[in-house]
């Protein structure tokens, strides 16, 4: 076999290995199934066999989910069912063997490879951190539909099954234990022998498993359990304005299934499944999963440049950029992190980031309270650059003022370490105008993260022409390392991602000084498929911000770029937005919506109608067309890192899979080009 080998040993314990040759992850693809099914055939027909334990060959990786390959070139909804219902048959063979299976969990097991596990009459998961349990396949436009989104609603209660479908958040092997999704954690070296000890204690038929707790079976009475749906269906129609088929699919399928018998349940759940497989939503989303996983794989620079090892950073700054940058930082990347401010309150504020970022991880059980303090403890602060002439990487993070940036160039190359990068984290200036005083340009780059930087995905690397192909190398690889889906962008005025979202957030700030409702404008957007619309969004990221990029961008663009004004005005006002309680919306008391003295503050009557449509497509077109403009100009190398960039940088409706991709479904391409 291919994928499947196993081993008996002389208690009659099977060990069935998953190892996908040429692979670096195991998958539950055509070939597992037919080898599986060949298994079990052999299993039907030795006496011998008296357990199964199913494990991986495959270092931290149980099964990474199905084979996405073969969902996303299916043509019809009666493939993509067929698909999943072939994998019933397997599933439902293994759960309703006579023989006891237990499921042993070392690495990633997702999507299919929990519903594999989901058949098996035990679960037991290693500590290991790497450990990742869920069902992600709603990110995919999907639903789990190799059983589980009917045996995970059966299984736990009701809201945290919930919970797990509908996010497609994936837990470590605590947190799974805990909500009743496996049944046992070990230590990562002894899982082989626990699962033996469990297959052996399953022979002499001892109960192994807890017993539903009273209150799990309360949620799943049909009138508690269509109440919880229903409510969890108005949440998804708020979250995702009923554009994302598969959440109210899922919704669906749990809800008609969770009362009928387990056959008729799955059949619905193959049937929804397939359905799902052929929309447009799905197609797109399964698409950016390609992309983006190609994407990890880009070095950005010849195979034979090898990123430089990151052990300690510096950060210029501790405003909440810097304390953002130091939180992914030492969470993810895991290096050492000293931190200069001017002042003792800046360092005293990134502490309490830091703390309460912890805090937060210690309350959901991520991690204990002895694992956050030695975490904290890789983070330092100083009011000079004592211990920064060690550091590997040097980013800075304060306001848009070049010859600030200038002058902490030069102290930092004053330390005389010739090697150390300096990185900019600049929303708006040139890279190559900040290297222009640089000893070392080779050295000097752009890291421009986004707020709020533990929860942004995208950064986005910005090279001038003389930074070297190392420094590259060194920025995209340490990038990676704190979670970051990376772009490398080349030089210029507000890079990619701020270039292309200026006249998105100037159209709507036009439209809004010419009479049409703030909130109108937002609604239009988020209908649309942002997760804000543009006038919330510049609350959010902050008036004064935004501000300091626009002479920038309007200097170098000229009229693209050019604002209605308003902006110096909210300024006067006092108007900076969330941060202040004072924007265009409101932030005390119960009414959350737009502050209605805005318009006096402005001068602004509310006197104009304009449909749904037109708002959109006069907020959005000055962004396409900036898109288009970018590659030209080969700011981005490829439409690929253009769709990334909107996608994961601004929050372009991921279902349409970026502008790029928006454009090119509907032919607009030539129509944008032209507007205005």
């Amino acid at each position: 076999m291919k994928a499947l080998s196993y081993e008996l040993d002389a208690s009659g314990i099977l060990i069935l290995t998953i190892n996908i040759k040429h692979e670096s992850m195991n998958v539950l693809n055509q070939e597992v199934v037919n080898e599986f099914t060949e298994v079990l055939d052999h299993i039907d027909n030795d006496d011998g066999i008296k357990a199964v334990i199913i494990t991986s060959g495959k270092t931290d990786c149980f099964i990474a989910g199905a084979d996405i390959k073969m969902l996303r070139d299916t043509q019809t909804a009666a493939e993509a069912s067929n698909i999943v219902s072939q994998a019933h048959v397997l599933l439902q063979r293994i759960e309703n063997h006579e023989t006891p299976f237990i499921a042993a969990i070392d690495g990633v097991c997702l999507g299919a490879g929990y519903e594999l596990s989901l058949a098996c009459d035990y679960r037991i998961a290693s500590d290991n951190t790497a450990t990742k349990i869920g069902l992600p396949e709603v990110m995919l436009g999907l639903l789990p539909g190799a059983t589980g989104t009917t045996k995970l609603s059966r299984l736990i209660a009701l809201p945290s099954a919930l919970d797990i479908i509908l996010t497609g958040k994936q837990l470590n092997a605590k947190r799974a234990l805990r909500i009743g999704m496996i049944d046992s954690v070990v230590p990562q070296a002894i899982i082989t022998d626990a699962a033996i000890s469990c297959a052996k204690k399953l022979i002499q038929q001892q109960p192994l498993r807890k017993k539903k707790a009273f209150l799990q079976k309360v949620l799943a009475w049909p009138v508690i359990s269509h109440l919880i749906i229903h409510k969890a269906k108005q949440q998804v129609i708020k979250k995702t304005k009923g554009l994302y088929p598969a959440p109210l699919a899922i919704l669906d399928v749990i809800n008609k299934g969770l009362h009928q018998s387990l056959n008729n349940a799955l059949r619905y759940e193959a049937e929804q499944f397939g359905k799902l497989a052929v929309t447009p939503e799905a197609k797109q989303l399964m698409q950016l999963y390609f992309v983006t996983t190609e994407l990890k794989k880009a070095s950005f620079v010849a195979d034979d440049i090898k990123p430089s090892t990151i052990s300690k950073i510096g950060i210029l700054g501790g405003g909440l950029m810097g304390s953002g940058i130091a939180t992914v930082s030492v969470d993810k990347a895991n290096v050492s992190v000293r931190m200069k401010d001017i002042q003792d309150a800046g360092i005293l504020g990134a502490y309490q980031y830091l703390n309460q970022f912890y805090k937060t991880r210690i309350k959901r059980r991520i991690l204990c309270a002895e694992q956050a303090k030695k975490k904290i403890n890789q983070f330092s602060g100083t009011l000079d650059y004592s211990g920064f002439e060690s550091a590997e990487l040097i980013i800075e993070a304060v306001f848009e003022d070049i010859n600030v940036k200038h002058q902490m160039l030069k102290d930092i190359e004053a330390l005389g370490n010739d090697h150390i990068i300096f990185a900019s984290n600049t929303s708006s200036i040139p890279i190559s105008d900040i290297a222009a005083k640089a000893k070392h340009p080779e050295n000097v780059i752009g890291m421009h993260y986004f707020s709020p930087v533990e929860k942004m995905p995208l950064l986005e690397i910005i090279k001038h022409e003389g930074t070297s192909d190392q420094t590259i190398a060194t920025a995209v690889d340490f990038g990676r390392k704190q979670g970051k889906t990376v772009i490398v962008v080349n030089d210029g005025a507000g890079f990619y991602v701020n270039r292309i979202l200026t006249p998105y957030m100037n159209a709507a700030l036009q439209l809004g000084a010419d009479g049409v409702p703030f909130d109108k404008i937002d609604n239009a957007l988020t209908q649309f498929g942002f997760p804000v619309g543009p006038i919330k969004l510049l609350d959010e990221v902050g008036i004064d911000i935004g501000s300091k990029i626009l002479p920038v961008l309007e200097a170098a663009f000229g009229d693209r770029m050019k604002s209605c004004g308003m902006q110096q005005t909210l300024l006067d006002k006092g108007r900076l937005g969330k941060k202040v309680k004072k924007g265009f919306y409101n932030y005390t008391g119960k009414n959350k919506g737009i502050d209605e003295s805005i318009y006096s503050d402005l001068g602004i009557t509310q006197s104009k109608h304009m449909d749904q449509e037109a708002i959109i497509q006069y907020c959005l077109y000055p962004m396409l067309k900036e898109a288009l403009l970018c590659l030209e100009d080969g700011i981005i190398s490829s439409e690929r890192d253009g769709n990334i960039g909107a996608i994961f940088g601004i929050g372009f409706p991921p279902f349409l899979g970026g502008p790029f991709e928006y454009m090119g479904n509907l032919g607009i391409k030539e129509t944008v080009k032209n507007h205005r």
